[in-house]
């Protein structure tokens, strides 16, 4: 590993913790972010041993999705989404993925989150997909990912509302997952990777392959979908001011 931005670390022979530490991006999905993230899981993809996977942040962020450069080439027809597979790194990993998610998870770093197979939250964090705050409908898979993992009523209002959500009002709600906090999440998260760790490896990846092979075939539909709509929705006038008046807020 050569990146500056995210760590690379051995928790036992069997174990990897992913650490994504952008603290000039605040985590967002700048260049030195995606190009590390994807060393890391190619790193793991090549390892005949690793059975689990960690991915965490830094102090309070996760992942902030994308940048506010990423989003004006997006506006102006130069990239899409889907020109680096960033969101669905933990998904396409063939062994279990954690999102130890200690801090706040944005936009698209809220979805990629979705895509692991467990997910930890903290109470203290915030969590929202923001897409709709800058006028452009949601990407990454999140149309798909959400109402899976949290259920369509819940999903529905956090795609359409755009809102902040702090972990604790997301337990409120019946989030389906464990909401610890923030200084327990990462002990939450090792725990269950030794539990994870006590299987078969190979045991380990056949399962997963059969319990995610629906969701990896409707993501590719999905996210041609959401394509389609950003080409009504991105590039309108109010999308550019959005982006530049709203960005970080």
């Amino acid at each position: 590993m050569d990146s500056t931005v995210v760590s690379f670390h051995e928790v036992t022979p069997e174990i990897v913790q992913i650490t994504m530490e952008d603290r000039i991006h605040k985590n967002t999905f700048s260049k030195s972010l995606i190009d590390g993230l994807t060393q890391a899981f190619q790193r793991i993809e090549d390892h005949p041993h690793y059975k689990c996977v960690i991915l965490t942040g830094y102090d309070s962020y996760f992942a902030s999705g994308g940048t506010q450069t990423g989003l004006l080439s997006i506006f102006e027809g130069k990239e899409q989404f889907t020109d680096t597979n960033i969101y669905r790194m933990s998904l396409d990993c063939k062994i279990p993925v954690i999102s130890a998610m200690q801090g706040h998870a944005i936009g698209g770093g809220f979805a990629m989150a979705l895509f692991a197979d467990f997910v930890i939250f903290s109470r203290e964090s915030i969590y929202t997909t923001n897409f709709m705050k800058y006028g452009f409908t949601p990407g990454m898979g999140a149309t798909m990912i959400l109402p899976k993992k949290l259920g369509f009523s819940l999903a529905e209002e956090m795609l359409i509302n755009a809102a902040n959500y702090r972990g604790a009002e997301l337990e409120k709600r019946g989030l389906p997952f464990p909401v610890v906090p923030r200084a327990e999440v990462m002990g939450r998260a090792l725990e269950l990777a030794h539990q994870i760790a006590e299987k078969p490896r190979f045991s380990l990846i056949t399962l997963k392959e059969h319990l995610v092979r629906s969701i990896r075939e409707e993501l590719a539909m999905v996210t041609e979908q959401e394509l389609l709509m950003h080409e009504k929705t991105f590039h309108r006038p109010e999308v550019k001011e959005r982006i530049h008046d709203l960005f970080g807020k």
